[in-house]
């Protein structure tokens, strides 16, 4: 049990009922998916519904990675996706057993999480095909993984330690327009037949990512997801045969369903928040709430003000009551005279400043005592405060909130 006050309370019913609600979602679409003209049977996927590359970077939103981690992988999740290699020997280490993506570029010098943990790395640069192909030659067969970790093709299943695969797998990013990582769409002729020459790696997968999927007002988005279908095109006509193809992350899988491919890759959605200002009739269940208690209650003359910098006097006597919650715990600053936390199912407005360690809020006309339980996030009684709402008031995104979700904050994870 937590020795702080305020903890994070994560819903895993709730992340398998979203991850379940996905699925059902792409799992019969009324578009039919797009096949690349030229390409092989053999790079198509047999099965006809959309799979789920449930995305868990960032310490899973926030929520706590091996978790959630574990929990996706009992919900059906076909892989998880991470940003680096070492939040992917994380998840190993917790126990996750299917497939892990590496979404991040890679380092020369960190690649042997990669060969131990049986991760499945991008590719987004010659250097990084050329330091994994240099890799995969030198490690000593005794640092690869078991089979039974999925994804180190060419192996045997149940083969012991030690069993060096033919080729290493690896998912190819494809940069359409966001102009981060990837090859650049319209130089694949020049890069990508050094990729295909090397032996030592088999592409399994091709992507993308969209840049303004969750603006409908950009001009940008379908033109990225055409450049990617020629994309599929020119690169089997290199040489390069992928069985998968996905583009989706949670706001492209909602607005259209020719982003879907073979797999698509929510996010946000799986811990149930809707990326703003999209809209969805998905039954969707926030998993993350943030609870906290009163520590004090005072009251404050007309004319005085409270927290760092005494900006903003009250105009007539206020009491307020102090919340063990604050910045080092992931609330904004600008939450102060913008945001509220719940207290016997009543708003009371955040006031003054969030410092480090507290922050306050006007409880004028509440009969509240310490002890009193508060909500940061989530529901009291017939009120709620969302993460979109909190988001919106401060002009950020939830995503931000949710990974902000403080190291010393306990999460209790919640199964029943």
């Amino acid at each position: 049990m937590s020795v702080r006050h305020t903890v994070a309370r994560v819903d895993l019913n709730a992340i398998e009922a979203n991850f379940r609600a996905v699925s059902s979602f792409v799992a019969n679409p009324a578009v039919p998916r797009s096949e690349p003209a030229s390409a092989s049977p053999a790079s198509r996927v047999a099965h006809p519904a959309s799979r789920i590359i449930a995305v868990v970077k960032a310490n899973a939103y926030g929520h706590g990675a091996v978790p959630v981690g574990l929990a996706l992988e009992r919900a059906g999740a076909a892989m998880l996706a991470c940003a680096d290699i070492e939040e992917g020997v994380v998840l190993r280490r917790g126990g996750v057993r299917i497939p892990i993506l590496v979404f991040g570029a890679l380092g020369i010098s960190d690649l042997d999480g990669v060969f131990e943990y049986g991760l499945t790395p991008t590719i987004s640069t010659p250097s990084a095909a050329r330091a994994l192909a240099a890799k995969m030659r030198s490690v000593p067969n005794s640092r690869f993984p078991r089979a039974n970790w999925g994804q180190t093709p060419n192996v045997p299943s149940g083969a012991p330690v030690g069993v060096r695969p033919r080729s290493l797998g690896y998912h190819l990013k494809i940069d359409t327009g966001m102009n981060r990582l990837g090859f650049r769409h319209d130089n694949l002729d020049r890069t990508l037949p050094e990729i295909a020459a090397f032996e030592d790696l088999q592409i399994e997968g091709v992507y993308t990512h969209f840049a303004t999927a969750d603006d409908p007002e950009s001009p940008q988005f379908q033109p990225q997801r055409e450049r990617f279908e020629q994309v599929l095109l020119r690169i089997h006509a290199l040489g390069l045969k992928p069985r998968y193809r996905h583009a989706a992350n949670s706001a492209a899988l909602l607005r259209d369903e020719r982003t879907w491919y073979d797999f698509v890759r929510p996010g946000l959605l799986l811990y149930g928040v809707v990326p703003p200002p999209l809209a969805s009739t998905l039954p969707l269940r926030p998993a993350l709430s943030l609870h906290s208690r009163i520590v004090h209650v005072k009251g404050v003359r007309a004319g005085e003000a409270t927290g760092y910098g005494l900006k903003t006097p009250f105009a007539e006597p206020a009491t307020i009551a102090v919340v063990p919650a604050g910045y080092a715990d992931g609330l904004d600053r600008r939450l102060a005279g913008n945001g509220y936390m719940l207290v016997r199912g009543r708003r009371a407005a955040i006031v003054g400043s969030v410092c480090m360690d507290m922050t306050m809020i006007d409880v004028t006309g509440m009969d509240v005592t310490p002890g009193d339980e508060v909500v940061i996030v989530g529901n009291q009684d017939d009120e709620s405060i969302g993460v979109r709402e909190m988001a919106a008031a401060i002009g950020t995104i939830p995503y931000e909130l949710l990974c902000r979700v403080g190291t010393r904050i306990e999460r209790v994870y919640e199964t029943g």
